[in-house]
């Protein structure tokens, strides 16, 4: 596992190399100070599981920045982390793609569910970005977020998933990835993610694997 992270605060960016090394310890972390440096590390290496990068750095306005690195890497899951948490601008990185937002003040156990989430192929929404999506959105994506949105934990009762749940399943168990997922269904990348984090929910796991097995084991799929 490969983690590019950027920030232009030595002292976070060291504390953050830290909590990662301790939660990941196979990991292989490069750091970066500066948009400038990610683009540098970028031009050679793009072989990342995640790029987790600060808002507000030296080297190219972040709305451009960003934009870029997804261009550049559009398969590599883009979190930020940022003392910045405004809800425009979070509405704004996650029209461009980006896959979670996260406050500096978030406590660790916090930081690191959210890593693990969109490491799986989710996306982490905070709270305050999630309730300005649900009044905005279409009626069926505004169901999805309310779902994902509430407190309850809704597990698979009865082993019954919805129709797109099992749909998405399916395109799990077959390998492939969110934008093949996106592109087989009719679906937006972020509507898949907002699926595929229900799922995980639901059944109770982690990650895509233990997501397949868990609805093989309990015979809603065929693997």
């Amino acid at each position: 596992m490969r983690f590019l992270i950027a920030d232009d605060h030595e002292l976070f960016l060291q504390g953050l190399n830290f909590i990662l090394q301790k939660e990941f310890p196979q990991a292989q972390i490069i750091t970066a100070n500066s948009y400038t440096s990610i683009f540098e590390i970028l031009k050679t290496d793009k072989k990342f599981d995640l790029i987790l990068t600060d808002l507000a750095m030296p080297g190219a306005k972040w709305l451009e920045a960003l934009q870029k690195i997804h261009q550049i890497c559009p398969e590599v899951p883009i979190i930020i982390i940022s003392a910045v948490f405004e809800r425009e601008i979070l509405q704004k990185t996650f029209d461009i793609g980006v896959s979670g937002y996260l406050s500096k003040s978030f406590p660790n156990n916090i930081i690191i569910s959210a890593i693990n989430l969109v490491l799986a192929g989710g996306m982490y929404i905070p709270p305050e970005v999630l309730q300005m999506s649900i009044k905005s959105s279409p009626e069926p994506v505004r169901d999805l977020l309310n779902d994902l949105n509430s407190p309850e934990k809704k597990t698979v009762e009865n082993n019954v998933l919805t129709p797109r749940q099992m749909d998405v399943l399916r395109c799990l168990s077959e390998g492939l990835s969110n934008k093949q997922i996106a592109y087989k269904l009719g679906l937006s990348e972020g509507t898949v993610k907002i699926h595929l984090t229900l799922l995980m929910r639901a059944l109770d796991v982690t990650n895509r694997l233990a997501a397949v097995r868990e609805a093989s084991k309990k015979g809603l799929i065929d693997v």
